[in-house]
């Protein structure tokens, strides 16, 4: 049986301990918490100078390779994992595609995709996607050039017959005008980033009754990604956020996943400091409060909204680096 400590306990796996220092990360040493047998991290991007960047894009990050993420694969415990093509590319999915690939898109099944697309992306184009283990597409109203919130319904439309679902990042603001089109989706809505609600907004916005209505109703997912992003203090542990996430647990812990958010594309754009990844999963253990509230988080909430076999205890840990 997995089982967890929490932030301040010892560890006494065996996980082997990494030795190569690993990029966009602070820190080197393992979370303290003993992550369970198959547990996904559900939101990260892969960046590869070959493809270029969509004009417009406002984040243009470093390189960061699957190699790279390998490392913080064997450093945090993940195994499984949720690649999503971020704002840089616009509509080319092309790196993550790259990335879906070596990290098991296909075959072992150990990743799944999200991609953007338009509403010029042709239907045997999104049948393409979903051989590749594409199961959801992002619209990205924040920092994004390829979508306008008037696509979310069409959009939306169109994937149905896919089984996927629509992941959102948005302002609150925008968030709320959206709540008539948000409340009659025919797909499940995914919301990045805590939803990007700011821990002070927690209670007092209409944007975070509209996604608590939205979770309890069914409608949606929460990532709890992006804490340090959301917090004024740019921080992972900012206890500010327990309160926040806590929020979305108590709604509907069944429809809550975790993401790192590595490479951290807004940490290499100096907008905040660059997160630790083990501190992130620290935290989490401490939103989740127990190992089976953890194990939903990390485990069976992906393997339902993402489409993962059954984890085993062959699923623990990473293969070994090649």
């Amino acid at each position: 049986m997995s089982t967890h400590t929490m932030p301040g306990d010892r560890q006494d796996d065996t996980r082997p301990s990494t030795v190569l220092p690993v990029p966009f990360t602070t820190g080197t040493q393992p979370p303290r918490t003993v992550l369970p047998a198959g547990a996904c991290d559900c939101h990260m991007h892969v960046y590869d100078g070959r493809y270029p960047a969509v004009p417009g894009a406002k984040l243009l990050p470093p390189d960061a390779s699957v190699a790279d993420y390998r490392l913080l694969q064997r450093r945090i415990g993940t195994r499984r994992t949720v690649l999503v093509t971020p704002s840089t590319y616009g509509t080319d999915n092309r790196c993550m595609l790259d990335g879906l690939a070596a990290l098991g898109g296909e075959g072992a099944g150990e990743a799944r995709g999200v991609a953007v697309v338009d509403m010029a992306t042709p239907d045997a184009e999104l049948q393409r996607l979903h051989a590749l283990g594409v199961r959801g597409i992002r619209l990205n109203l924040s920092q994004g050039v390829s979508n306008a919130a008037g696509e979310l319904q069409p959009l939306a439309a169109r994937i149905a017959p896919l089984g996927w679902h629509v992941q959102l990042l948005m302002a609150p603001d925008l968030l709320t005008t959206l709540a008539p089109v948000l409340r009659t989706l025919p797909v499940p809505a995914v919301f990045d980033h805590l939803g990007r609600i700011a821990p002070e907004q927690a209670g007092r916005h209409p944007a975070h009754r509209l996604l608590l209505e939205l979770l309890g109703s069914g409608c949606a997912w929460v990532k709890l990604s992006g804490g340090y992003i959301v917090s004024e203090r740019h921080a992972v542990d900012d206890p500010a956020l327990h309160a926040l996430a806590r929020s979305y647990l108590d709604t509907a812990p069944e429809r809550v996943v975790w993401g790192s958010d590595w490479p951290h594309a807004t940490a290499s754009a100096g907008v905040q400091p660059m997160p630790d990844d083990a501190l992130q999963l620290d935290v989490l253990a401490g939103w989740a409060r127990d190992a089976g509230t953890l194990r939903r988080v990390l485990v069976d909430n992906p393997q339902a909204l993402y489409g993962f076999a059954p984890a085993t205890a062959a699923t623990s840990f990473p293969p070994a680096l090649s």
